[in-house]
């Protein structure tokens, strides 16, 4: 099971996800973030944790000379695309960063994953399909965050684990939660921020182990 643990802020919350067994960790570049971080300390901190995780840059509605710009001084492994990024953009990435990694969010609202199914179609007419997708719960002017939950179980009815690429689910998770997360969605990855902070921004080495290792033992691992 991937586990991210995002809004990193630090290099000493970053190696605590590392030595906590994370997959991955998140560094959000969306300035109306309280997560946000700045350049210079995401370049260490990726420096820091030297490939034992991958590391997963955040952005909302960029332009893509400042992904590209930023991946090039930060070097991350992963770019995650958490606003409203057209698949034109992935396909940039695509041609430009092949060496990257993307993963396109998509906040799941009142119309369930039928906008998702719509992107899909358009990423694969482009030849420029994410190597995930992530499902987070729609807020109105919000990208992401929130604290809420998606609807499980219509993510189980209506994403197409056959065709699709894999599936990261976040919105809401939590130690205490992961575990039916899991077990009821049976996602490739999860993705936690504010479930794991002691503070708004600030990433909690205990909750952090907690939801790893309750994670890890939903998937059998």
């Amino acid at each position: 099971m991937w586990t991210k643990i995002c809004g990193i802020r630090s290099v000493e919350s970053g190696l605590q996800a590392c030595a906590a067994g994370a997959s991955a960790i998140g560094l959000n570049f969306f300035a109306g973030s309280p997560r946000v971080v700045p350049i210079h300390l995401a370049a260490a901190i990726v420096e820091a944790v030297g490939g034992q995780v991958d590391t997963v840059g955040v952005f909302v509605n960029h332009s893509s000379s400042e992904l590209l710009k930023t991946s090039a001084q930060v070097g991350f492994s992963f770019v995650q695309l958490h606003g409203d990024e057209p698949p034109e953009l992935i396909a940039e990435l695509r041609q430009r960063r092949p060496e990257i990694g993307i993963i396109r969010a998509f906040r799941m609202g009142p119309r369930g994953l039928s906008p998702l199914c719509e992107l899909m179609a358009s990423c694969r007419r482009l030849s420029a399909l994410p190597n995930a997708f992530l499902v987070d719960a729609y807020v109105e002017g919000t990208y992401g965050g929130t604290g809420r939950t998606v609807a499980w179980d219509h993510v189980v009815r209506e994403y197409d684990f056959d065709s699709w690429p894999p599936l990261i689910l976040a919105g809401g998770l939590r130690p205490e939660n992961v575990a039916d997360a899991i077990r009821t969605v049976n996602p490739w990855g999860v993705d936690v921020a504010g479930g794991v902070e002691s503070e708004s921004g600030t990433s909690d080495p205990g909750l952090v182990a907690e939801f790893v290792k309750a994670a890890r033992q939903a998937a059998g691992r």
